[in-house]
């Protein structure tokens, strides 16, 4: 029974299609926490109201990068993860605490990386005329959204799209992809090899 460790900043709707997979799925994990650096992160709510423990961590309460980034491990390594999984968490996070988790923790993102890394993807998209936006899981890496892909998602771009229009129809894939890819992480099919991924398919 692997232990995970949800991270997220707002709502959190990709942290409830985690739980609520892991939940309809009987997935041999336990989702141990859900943290936030917000107190009024709505995602916190749905977590408690599903019987998983939360923690506030507020990056306010610190003065650097470093010192927050310090506590914030603390506080997910009481919980024991085997995976931290961050869903809508609004930090780059510092080498360290990035070494700290290495081959165990997952990031989503709203593009098919390499392209559009960072913010305003959708509008990046857009502006760029591509025909396929998406979204990608990878393992976090120091170099922001740069991980090892574990799996992509893709939608048509249509005549018309606004990035709100747009970003709609990509989180509807991504509520569908980042169980799937988590998934597959508890069920020990994942092996990052020469910088890649490799899903035992058996």
């Amino acid at each position: 029974m692997k232990n995970i460790v949800i991270l997220i900043s707002g709502r959190g709707s990709n942290m409830e299609a985690v739980v609520r997979a892991a939940q309809a799925e009987q997935w041999p994990a336990k989702i141990a926490a859900v943290i936030s650096n917000r107190a009024d992160a709505g995602g916190l709510q749905f977590a408690a109201s599903h019987g998983i423990a939360t923690a506030v961590v507020s990056n306010k309460a610190y003065p650097s990068r470093e010192a927050f980034d310090a506590a914030l491990q603390a506080e997910i390594d009481r919980f024991e993860p085997d995976l931290v999984v961050l869903a809508g968490f609004m930090r780059i996070l510092t080498p360290g605490f990035v070494d700290h988790y290495e081959g165990r923790m997952l990031n989503i993102h709203p593009s098919l990386l390499p392209l559009f890394p960072g913010l305003h993807t959708h509008e990046q998209a857009l502006a760029a005329g591509v025909k396929e936006h998406g979204a990608t899981v990878h393992f976090v890496t120091a170099q922001l959204d740069h991980g090892p892909m574990v799996g992509q998602a893709k939608v048509d771009v249509l005549e018309g799209d606004t990035p709100d229009t747009l970003a709609a129809r990509v989180l509807v894939q991504e509520h569908q992809l980042y169980p799937r890819c988590i998934r597959w992480f508890v069920e020990d099919r994942l092996t990052i090899a020469d910088g890649k991924v490799v899903i035992d398919q058996n």
